[in-house]
């Protein structure tokens, strides 16, 4: 067996373009679908996966071990960088959906065999509608209050919102107290059985994100994530020695090495990784079972494309020490169209049950993805008070 071609397919979902990578092998009928997703870096990812299609065409797709190496180590520059480590993850995750099809077992299986009955799932506000999720001011708390109220109407019992405003690195009350009035309308809202999560998108610096988190503190959020940038360690270090919350990062994070110092600093509780961004489920595997030896939940990074989505499933049955899969369900109305999953979900609590179909478990539709050709993603530009650039 080997493998004939790599073929990117662009499938423009407003804020993203979603970059699903199928490879072809030489055995009729027999392919696997990858995701290889990164908002505002489509035509480099393509280009990556061009590039790397020239070192595999004419390989064993079995050999999935052997052809990550390939794709990380060879031609010098190693598969550390953001751009060229989403196109591995594209590739590897087909590769694996090849290999289960080979098996006739979901990919879980190859791995070991489920270790839980079902996997929890948790919402952003709006479903992952962005004018919802990233664009409700957070001075305005009875909108988050309301949009709270929607998402456990839909049946989650966790949410996620970005009610951490955009700062200086150091400054006031003033953007402190929208914080904490926003998430306290959350709380009240829905009650405290329902967990929330704040998102800081690593806009503050380690001084402001940690005066958030101290603020929030009341509020027993389920997990805080990036109250600072990922690659300031010791900034994450310090805000999880101080905090009761739970610190969560590791989505920008793209290889092993990365989480291997993040870890033995414990600048984390719960690791973001992004089976998309991190090299894929191959990389993710040795990612897992490292935060397990630190005792560290998984909880992954995954706003991204259905692909992403039954991926960071199927690894979540797999490993011991993941606690919920993010997902976004309204981002763009026609989400369902592109996608046949092989699991299915619980609309009471949104909790999934296991895929039995063989791979990943997933079918695209490619008559509808080429009726959302690419466009360019909407840009995101944020100004700080006194003009400078921020962080978005």
């Amino acid at each position: 067996m080997k493998i004939t071609r790599i073929e990117p397919l662009v499938c423009h979902a407003r804020m993203r373009n979603w970059i699903f990578v199928k490879v072809h092998t030489d055995q009729p009928g027999l392919f696997g679908w990858g995701e290889a997703t990164l908002e505002w870096h489509t035509r480099a990812v393509v280009g990556a996966l061009e590039d790397l299609s020239q070192l595999l065409v004419g390989e064993d797709p079995t050999r999935i071990e052997h052809l990550w190496q390939m794709m990380h180590r060879q031609h010098f520059w190693h598969g550390t960088g953001i751009v060229r480590a989403t196109a591995i993850a594209g590739i590897d995750l087909a590769l694996w959906d090849i290999l289960g099809k080979v098996a006739s077992m979901p990919c879980s299986k190859l791995w070991g065999g489920p270790v839980r009955d079902h996997v929890r799932t948790y919402c952003h506000l709006g479903g992952g509608r962005m004018e919802d999720f990233y664009e409700t001011p957070v001075d305005n708390a009875k909108r988050f209050a309301e949009l709270a109220q929607q998402a456990v109407a839909d049946g989650y019992t966790a949410f996620k919102s970005m009610a951490v405003p955009s700062t200086l690195p150091l400054e006031g009350m003033k953007p402190i107290r929208a914080a904490e009035a926003a998430v306290r309308a959350m709380r009240e809202a829905v009650g405290e059985e329902i967990d929330i999560m704040v998102d800081c998108h690593a806009r503050p610096s380690p001084a402001m994100g940690l005066q958030f988190g101290k603020a929030l503190e009341p509020y027993h959020l389920y997990f805080f994530e990036e109250p600072c940038w990922a690659e300031n360690i010791e900034g994450l270090a310090m805000i999880n020695r101080e905090l009761v919350t739970p610190v969560a990062t590791g989505e920008r994070m793209t290889h092993l090495a990365q989480f291997r110092d993040l870890f033995a600093a414990r600048g984390c509780e719960v690791c973001q990784l992004d089976i998309t961004h991190c090299g894929g489920l191959s990389e993710a595997r040795r990612i897992a079972a490292l935060a397990e030896a630190h005792r560290i939940s998984l909880a992954p990074h995954n706003p991204q494309g259905p692909v992403s989505t039954a991926a960071s499933l199927e690894f979540g049955f797999s490993q011991p020490s993941y606690i919920i899969c993010e997902t976004v369900h309204n981002d763009v109305p026609w989400r369902n169209d592109v996608v046949q999953e092989g699991f299915s979900i619980d609309p009471k609590g949104r909790i999934v049950r296991p895929n039995t179909r063989p791979g990943l478990g997933i079918e695209i539709n490619e008559a509808e993805v080429r009726k959302h050709p690419f466009e360019q993603e909407l840009l995101q530009r944020v100004f700080l008070s006194d003009g400078s650039v921020g962080d978005w």
